[in-house]
């Protein structure tokens, strides 16, 4: 037995942090976590799971469109933002739960705030405590990048995407990577104007250039604009509320939400 607190100290409790203390806890070692926002990391809470549901979710739009071909004789047909987003951060929390349950069946101590290493062996949480470890590991993956140009601080990300107070009437998107045009698909679907900047002439860099290219027709035909080899001066808020983005090249755009999602 070390005269540390803990064998493995893991700080971020996402994929990785999740399994490899999980999997050290099961040959002895004492293990701790420490986790500022929810257990599961990216893909169970701000990632895979909730931008799924979006899309399920989404695709009722154009069933429903549809329906009457196939004798449906629906009328009255209303969307609720606020009931889908709640339903999908409803499971976040179940997941958050059932990753929680996985760690503590394994003996390991849970710390829900943020930590900091301070020397070799140590680790300080936001609370004041200082714990020793013989192991740090560092499992706290990545956010979303964002850009640097005057008024960027008006632009969410994928990370706030779940939880806005309601679907914009048009969105501006930066971005062509795959998590741009999904989120470019939602919005429209659910109503939104989407229009999305792009830095380049090509969407879904490293993809089949057959895909992106039907994929670009793809939206068009549902009214997504594309706007190719652009790039933002800058973003000012109206005293609206609304964005007045402007463009490097083709002038400005105004929209209720400004989105980036560049990597």
């Amino acid at each position: 037995m070390s005269n540390y607190d803990f064998d493995l100290f893991t700080i971020g409790a996402g994929s990785g942090g999740v399994r490899a203390s999980r999997v050290a806890a099961s040959y002895g070692a004492r293990v701790a976590v420490a986790e500022e926002y929810r257990v599961g990391g990216t893909c169970v809470i701000r990632g895979c799971v909730p931008k799924k549901m979006l899309v399920y979710g989404a695709h009722f739009a154009s069933d429903l469109d549809k329906a009457h071909r196939f004798g449906w004789n629906l009328t009255g047909k209303s969307f609720d933002w606020k009931a889908l987003r709640d339903i999908i951060q409803d499971d976040v929390t179940r997941l958050n739960g059932l990753y929680t349950e996985t760690l503590k069946g394994h003996d390991i101590s849970i710390f829900n705030q943020r930590a900091e290493i301070l020397g070799p062996h140590k680790i300080g949480l936001k609370d004041g405590t200082v714990l020793t470890a013989e192991k740090i590991l560092i499992a706290v993956g990545a956010r979303p990048h964002r850009l640097d140009f005057p008024g960027a601080e008006y632009a969410i990300t994928s990370n706030e995407a779940f939880l806005l107070e309601d679907i914009p009437k048009k969105i501006v998107i930066a971005g062509g990577g795959y998590i741009a045009m999904e989120f470019a698909g939602i919005f429209n679907e659910l109503g939104s104007e989407v229009h999305l900047v792009n830095r380049s002439a090509k969407i879904l860099r490293g993809y089949d250039k057959d895909l992106s290219a039907r994929l670009i027709k793809a939206c068009q035909d549902k009214g997504i604009t594309f706007h190719f080899n652009e790039m933002f001066d800058r973003i000012v808020k109206r005293e609206t509320g609304t964005f007045c983005v402007e463009l490097s090249n083709s002038g400005t755009l105004e929209a209720e939400t400004v989105m980036f999602a560049t990597g």
